[in-house]
């Protein structure tokens, strides 16, 4: 059984950065697709990004592309989600997720067998 379980979210503001976890038990993180996703009130849970199984090139939503950057650490079994130059429209629960759906599902909700409780993340503008 997977486990995933995020931390870091907080309070920034506009311009800010911010660094979410995702530690992971139950298996390696570099068999995995690892993703997060996140939610922002009132609005469905949206695809952020991915880091796919023994691939080190992350793919990530348009809105967050040359802000945001997934990274893994085996040897912490974790994944991070660096979040920079952040803006008002980023604030959302984030969630992590894992499973191992095919490329072509990997921005799909329910390509994810393993969730975490979320993170709140909120920029001030």
């Amino acid at each position: 059984q997977v486990q995933v379980a995020e931390s870091g979210g907080g309070l920034v503001q506009t311009g800010d950065s911010l660094r979410l976890s995702c530690a992971a038990s139950g298996r390696t993180v570099s068999a995995l697709n690892m993703a997060w996703f996140r939610q922002a009130p009132g609005k469905e849970r949206e695809f952020v990004g991915v880091m796919r199984p023994y691939n080190s090139n992350p793919i990530y939503t348009n809105s967050v592309k040359g802000r945001f950057t997934i990274s893994r650490d085996s040897a912490k079994n974790t994944v991070y989600l660096q979040m920079n130059n952040m803006i008002p429209e980023d604030t959302a629960i984030y969630y992590c997720a894992a499973g191992n759906g095919i490329l072509s599902t990997i921005r799909v909700v329910t390509a994810y067998n393993y969730w975490g409780q979320g993170t709140q993340v909120k920029v001030s503008s």
